[in-house]
């Protein structure tokens, strides 16, 4: 072999080396992120995601931001669950869906907590006309917040979209539900 032809050869075994090494740490990182962004529940979330045309990587972004998949959660302010459904909510939820036996406890059940979750995105979408920060904003402060914002040249220009969100853990919130909503997407799709 010539010297150049040896040379060529060495380039070409150090490339696929570097591309071996690459390929196993891009596929471990990618499983150490599934274990911080598990996808508990999935058959779950795809089955209300799809009866209330949600996308289940955007159901688990949210379930992840606010009980990081913990089915017994419960906030400072007394919602439960994955999906930290309020007890107002619930009760709602429960009258609207026809859920018999109905009783706060049962927002600890997944299947349960997950079916109000996303029927409550539903309302939430149709509210305020599929605009996902707007959504977002109110699964965390209230829907009435939200429409006193939009109705606040401060907050809102076109009373349509927020362009200002005064409470800085809604505006954590959406920062939050939108970082796993991409990363969701990257792991699972």
């Amino acid at each position: 072999m010539r010297v150049l032809d040896l040379r060529k050869y060495r380039i070409l075994i150090i490339l696929i080396a570097i591309s071996v090494i690459l390929g196993i740490f891009i596929y471990t990182c990618k499983n150490v992120l599934k274990i911080i962004y598990p996808f508990h529940y999935e058959a779950i979330i795809k089955k209300y995601a799809s009866q209330y045309d949600l996308d289940p990587f955007f159901v688990a972004s949210i379930i992840k931001a606010e009980s990081k998949f913990d089915t017994n959660a419960v906030s400072h302010k007394g919602a439960k669950g994955l999906m930290q459904i309020a007890n107002i909510t619930g009760n709602w939820a429960a009258e609207e869906l026809n859920i018999s036996g109905y009783h706060e406890e049962i927002l600890f059940n997944p299947d349960i907590n997950i079916k109000i979750g996303c029927w409550y995105l539903d309302k939430l979408k149709k509210e305020f006309k599929n605009n996902i920060g707007n959504v977002l904003a109110a699964y965390n402060a209230g829907s009435g917040n939200v429409n006193k914002w939009l109705c606040d040249k401060k907050y809102s220009d076109d009373g349509k979209e927020l362009t200002e969100i005064p409470f800085g853990e809604t505006r954590d919130y959406i920062k939050k539900v939108n970082r796993n909503f991409k990363i969701y997407k990257y792991l699972y799709e």
